[in-house]
């Protein structure tokens, strides 16, 4: 019937990509040119993480999208010449297409077309490792899928025109895949229900423990803390979603006991599916006692990271909670010198990273700290905040234990 198999790349590969892409953004007013080139520079690291090699970036100032095509006849045009002179498979949207234009793009252009959430769906995926994220990821992609059966197969019409009658076996065969697209989505609902259940239990045992929950934009470095605090071994790579499972580590800082948990890393422009699905792991934030808001302080535009991470979690009912803010990698914080005569504005790009720090904890409501998980720079700092911090809330919570302290 029906599968999501667009192409086959090796699941965590640090292998050359498997495959070949050229993506596609668009410049309007709501996106700038450099904000849309932003945008696709994480589309070709999504790209990556998912095993495909980007070769060519296409822009196009629109005011709305064609309904048909998404773009212009005469950038479709020049996309087409492109792909077919460098043979090139995929073409990958960074916005959403409607069921239409993602057919009319594959009939036009001979080649498999993706947007940004069909391939965040397919990193999510290939990152599940647990039955509990298979479910989620799954339930997500059916709930993508409905909506885009109508005129999937290809073969609908020959069909019609052998039988000479609008319908026949094909639509059939459509309403079947639509029938068993909506039993399955409802059958992974009940099995998502039995696993929250499960989940809500086993956060109701960890009532004892002060709960710390990592949070952050993807690759901001959150498994890395995890792996560094807690001493274990949770999957971590530089790519995006290097996890999607929730782990759960019980840690001792000096004579004080907490849960971490890591979590999936938020994006730009997630796929609503994919918070629906995964609500039982936003749970776990929204039951967190304390968020560690992991920062990659290296990337250029990290204020803006930090916005979508914020605004995430007020969307997800965790917008109060309380928070530090993790600045990681500044082992590869990037200091542009300017010249003394040199009149631009002071921009974080140019300030040194102790003058960075000096501006971000004055303007800062909230507690922040410097470090790099990977080189172990400033972690006596890191783990003493986190003590206190967490010291805070086990006093209040358990002040029959205050003796030990």
């Amino acid at each position: 019937m029906f599968n999501f198999t667009l192409m086959k790349p090796d699941t965590h590969s640090t292998e050359s990509p498997t495959s070949t892409a050229v993506l596609i953004g668009v410049i309007n007013k709501r996106q700038n040119e450099a904000l849309a080139f932003e945008y696709l520079d994480e589309l070709a690291f999504l790209a990556e993480t998912y095993g495909v090699e980007t070769k060519k970036t296409f822009t196009q100032k629109l005011e709305k999208p064609d309904k048909a095509t998404f773009i212009g006849k005469g950038k479709l045009k020049d996309v087409k010449t492109f792909i077919l002179e460098n043979k090139i498979p995929v073409v990958i949207f960074d916005d959403e297409l409607s069921p239409s234009q993602q057919r009319n793009l594959e009939k036009e252009l001979g080649a498999k077309i993706l947007d940004r959430t069909t391939l965040i769906l397919e990193i999510f995926s290939q990152r599940a490792q647990t039955a509990h994220a298979k479910t989620q990821v799954q339930l997500a992609q059916y709930q993508y899928l409905l909506p885009r059966l109508t005129g999937m197969w290809t073969h609908l019409e020959r069909q019609r025109g052998g039988t000479g009658t609008r319908g026949g076996a094909g639509e059939k065969e459509i309403e079947t895949d639509r029938r068993i697209a909506r039993d399955k989505i409802a059958q992974l609902k009940e099995d998502l229900k039995i696993i929250d259940k499960q989940m809500a239990t086993q956060r109701k045992n960890r009532g004892e423990f002060v709960r710390v929950a990592l949070v952050g934009y993807t690759n901001a470095g959150k498994s890395t803390i995890m792996n560094m605090i807690s001493k274990s071994e949770v999957f971590a790579e530089n790519k995006l979603f290097a996890t999607v499972d929730t782990t759960v580590r019980k840690v001792t800082i000096d004579n004080l006991f907490f849960l971490l948990t890591d979590t999936v890393g938020f994006i730009r422009k997630l796929p609503t599916q994919l918070v629906e699905s995964f609500k039982s792991t936003l749970d776990e934030v929204r039951e967190a006692d304390i968020l560690l808001h992991v920062v990659d302080i290296s990337h250029p535009n990290f204020e803006d990271h930090i916005n979508v991470v914020r605004q995430t979690l007020i969307d997800i009912g965790a917008g109060d909670k309380e928070t530090i803010l993790v600045f990681n990698k500044i082992d590869a914080f990037k200091y542009i010198k300017k010249d003394e005569d040199d009149l631009t504005p002071v921009t974080k790009e140019n300030l040194s990273l102790e003058e960075l720090q000096k501006t971000w904890m004055t303007n800062l409501d909230q507690t922040c700290v410097y470090i790099s998980a990977k080189n172990k720079e400033n972690i006596a700092d890191f783990k003493k905040l986190v003590y206190d911090t967490v010291k805070k809330v086990h006093v209040i919570r358990f002040p029959y234990n205050n003796l030990f302290y």
